[in-house]
């Protein structure tokens, strides 16, 4: 058969060869699969390089008591053009895949959050309540404030050419009050804190937190494109939304995970939650606070005890903490140009940056847990927790890079920034015992549900 098929190949292919063919109209057209394939190719070996990089820095900064997402962040900046500078870093990351790369980095955080919401068990904070909505915005208003103040004495020096010092100084008071969701989600797992009352109310701060300040970015970007009644929308756009996902999506699903979850239609229930993830992410995006929220918030509102829920968390947690979440982490960090503060005078204002950033994340936060009947180690933890600003503060960074509201220097002081003040979580929550916390609560909680 395989003779009599290669016999008859070569019978075609003799009078096919005298055959003419349509002259293309379109000389690129010949090219495109070759440069689709070359993209391709780059793709796969720069998630190579990050995934491989990332889970031995992973290791390595877990053996200095780090969270894993940092030695994740410090792939990105080795593999980055900071330190192997534009070259040698294309070898690896080439430009040319950076909005594919972009994707799949925004996908994996995407699908991180909506596993976070997942676990989220909103009937732990029903005691805290008050706690929790204080806290969250204490921990915007007081950084806000402080980065207003500290805008006086950075606009002359840092701020971008032409920029008007009001968007200058909205945008760095909203640059100090973000919180990263992800990053923060990441370190709760790491501590075991995600069931814990503490690890909830950290979450749902970082999450009531960073909508207010999503918000106000809105504001700033439309102050900055002269566009002042841009705001209200984003503002008008997300209650509603949440008003709809709490009153109408989150009943509809409880009965239909209770319905359908049992198992025999587990390619059905996962169709329906997929599509309702893409659904709500696109409505969040849309409206302007980011699909992350809109992921976490549908995961928040599926039962979190349900099968369906505990059926995704095992088939997705490999997958998206291994591959998408640290191509997440590491894309957003070779974005990072360490080399840009070449003097002295930049390094000390890196380091009023941090100290400001951090005394007004956690003081607010920690003042706002203790009057409302936190103990004074809950709430520094609380107060630390919301100082991990890791690299959502990188997406409003770049926002006020390309509206020309900050320079590349002072752009880079704030990367650092959200690094340093990312780092120092693990070692002060370590001083504060924050592993005998987590166990107390654990057991608090497990002798209640028995």
């Amino acid at each position: 058969m395989v003779l009599v098929t290669v016999a008859l190949f070569l019978w075609v292919r003799s009078y096919g060869e005298t055959l003419s063919g349509p002259v293309s109209d379109n000389a690129e057209t010949a090219t495109q699969p070759a440069d689709a394939s070359s993209i391709f190719l780059r793709v796969l070996i720069a998630l190579t390089a990050i995934v491989v990089l990332a889970q031995i820095l992973a290791r390595v900064f877990a053996y200095l008591s780090q969270p894993p997402v940092i030695g994740e962040v410090a792939a990105g900046i080795l593999l980055g053009p900071s330190l192997l500078g534009p070259d040698l870093s294309a070898l690896v990351l080439p430009p040319s895949i950076a909005p594919y790369l972009g994707v799949i980095a925004q996908l994996g955080a995407t699908l991180y959050m909506f596993l976070v919401g997942l676990e989220f068990d909103p009937g732990l904070l029903k005691q805290r309540a008050h706690t929790t909505i204080a806290t969250s915005h204490a921990s915007i208003l007081l950084p806000f404030l402080l980065g207003v103040i500290l805008a006086l004495f950075l606009y002359p020096r840092l701020a971008a050419g032409g920029a008007p010092f009001t968007s200058f100084a909205l945008f760095l008071g909203v640059a100090m009050s973000i919180t990263a969701f992800p990053v923060l989600a990441r370190i709760l797992t790491d501590y075991r804190l995600t069931r814990t009352e503490l690890g909830i109310m950290a979450l749902s701060c970082a999450a009531i937190g960073d909508v207010t300040a999503w918000c106000l970015l809105a504001f700033v970007v439309g102050i900055a494109r002269a566009e002042a009644g841009q705001w209200v929308w984003v503002v008008a756009g997300a209650l509603a939304f949440f008003a709809l996902m709490l009153l109408l999506v989150r009943p509809l699903l409880a009965k239909f995970t209770s319905r359908w979850g049992d198992g025999k239609h587990a390619r059905l229930v996962a169709t329906v939650l997929f599509i309702a993830l893409l659904l709500s992410a696109l409505a969040t995006e849309a409206i302007g606070i980011h699909a992350l929220f809109g992921a976490f918030l549908l995961g928040a509102i599926i039962p979190h005890d349900s099968a369906p829920a505990r059926a995704i968390s095992s088939q997705l947690e490999g997958v998206v903490t291994v591959l998408l979440l640290p191509a997440f982490f590491a894309f957003t960090g070779m974005r990072t140009r360490i080399d840009l503060l070449s003097q002295p005078e930049h390094w000390l204002i890196c380091g009023l940056i941090i100290v400001v950033a951090t005394i007004g994340k956690f003081g607010g936060s920690f003042a706002a847990a203790r009057l409302t009947g936190l103990n004074w180690r809950p709430a520094a933890i609380l107060g630390v927790l919301m100082n991990t600003r890791g690299l959502m503060e990188l997406i409003v960074l770049n926002v006020g890079l390309d509206l020309g509201v900050v320079s590349p220097t002072l752009f880079s002081m704030m990367v650092l920034m959200a690094l340093v003040t990312t780092s120092l979580t693990s070692p002060v929550l370590q001083l504060l015992k924050v592993h005998s916390v987590a166990e107390d609560e654990l057991k608090l909680h497990g002798a209640h549900g028995q």
